[in-house]
C-alpha cells in the first residue's frame, strides 16, 4: 500500500546517498593528495628546468632560435666555428646582419676559427667588414664543434654532422663549462692579424706541420687529421710530404719513428 509522504521527506530520503557520496570522494580526495605531495615537489622541479636543453630542429628553427638569441645579446658573444664546415659561406652571409646589429649595439664578439681561416677568402672578407674595437678574431691548430654563446646566459651546439640539429643550452652550469672550455682555448689562440702560423720556426717545421706530428703519432689517418685541422685531404697531405721531408723520412712508418726522435713533439707554445 502506498503512502504520501511530504515532498521534504522525499527530497531528503534522495539527497541522502548523494550527500554520501560526495563526502566519501572527499575523503578519497585529501588521501591522494597527501600521497602525491612528496611527488609534486619533484615535478615543480623538472618543470622548472624543462627549457634548460631545447632541441632545435630544421635550419628555419635553428637560426629563428639564433636570431632571437643574438638580438637578446646586451654584453658578449663568444663563438667557436670550425673552417670545415660545409655551409660556411651560407652560414657567414646568414651571420654578418646579426653580428654587424649586435656591434652597432656596443655587444662584443669574439670568434675562433682554425688556422686554415687564414687563407679562406670568405671568411677574411667577413672579418674585413667586422673587425674593430668590439669584434676580436683568432685562430687556433684544433677547435671543438661549432659553439656559439650569449651573455653566458645561452648557448648552442651542433647535435648532428649536418647542422640540421641543434641543442640550445639554458641550464647556468652547462653554459659556465662551454665559456671555460672557450677561454682555454682563446688564451692559447693567435689572433688572426697576427703572423701566420704557416711559417717555419727554427727547426725548418710549421706549427700546421707540428699539429700534424702529434695526431700522425696518436695514430690518426689522413681524412681524420684533415678534418680535425679543418683542411682538405690534399693539402694534409701536402703537409705530411712537406714534414717528412724536412724529417728526412722516406715512409710512414719511418716519419713516425722520426717524430718522435726528433723531439719536436717537446716543443712548448708551437702550436699557439
Amino acid at each position: 500500500m502506498l503512502r504520501p509522504v511530504p515532498p521534504a521527506v522525499a527530497l531528503a530520503q534522495r539527497l541522502h546517498p548523494i550527500e554520501r557520496d560526495i563526502a566519501e570522494r572527499r575523503r578519497l580526495s585529501i588521501t591522494l593528495a597527501e600521497v602525491f605531495e612528496p611527488f609534486m615537489a619533484l615535478g615543480a622541479q623538472e618543470a622548472a628546468t624543462d627549457h634548460s636543453i631545447t632541441v632545435l630542429e630544421g635550419g628555419d628553427r635553428i637560426n629563428a632560435a639564433l636570431n632571437l638569441a643574438t638580438a637578446q645579446c646586451q654584453t658578449e658573444m663568444l663563438t667557436i666555428q670550425p673552417s670545415d664546415d660545409r655551409f660556411s659561406e651560407r652560414s657567414l652571409t646568414q651571420g654578418l646582419g646579426r653580428d654587424r646589429a649586435m656591434i652597432e649595439r656596443g655587444v662584443r664578439i669574439r670568434t675562433l676559427y682554425q688556422h686554415t681561416a687564414r687563407h679562406s677568402p670568405q671568411k677574411l672578407a667577413y672579418v674585413s667588414q667586422l673587425a674593430n674595437g668590439k669584434a676580436e678574431y683568432r685562430t687556433i691548430d684544433e677547435v671543438v664543434e661549432r659553439l656559439i654563446v650569449c651573455d653566458e646566459s645561452v648557448a648552442f651546439i651542433p647535435a648532428r654532422d649536418d647542422q640540421q640539429v641543434a641543442l640550445e643550452l639554458r641550464h647556468p652550469g652547462l653554459v659556465r663549462y662551454l665559456v671555460k672550455v672557450f677561454e682555454f682555448m682563446w688564451s692559447r689562440s693567435v689572433p688572426l692579424s697576427a703572423g701566420a702560423p704557416y711559417e717555419p720556426t727554427a727547426d725548418g717545421i710549421t706549427d700546421i706541420q707540428y699539429s700534424i706530428a702529434k695526431l700522425l703519432v696518436e695514430g690518426h689517418v689522413d681524412e681524420a687529421i684533415a678534418r680535425r685541422l679543418g683542411m682538405n685531404v690534399r693539402t694534409c697531405r701536402a703537409h705530411i710530404a712537406k714534414l717528412a721531408a724536412t724529417l728526412g723520412s722516406g715512409s710512414r712508418a719511418q716519419l713516425g719513428y722520426l717524430i718522435a726522435q726528433s723531439g719536436i713533439l717537446e716543443r712548448e707554445g708551437a702550436a699557439q
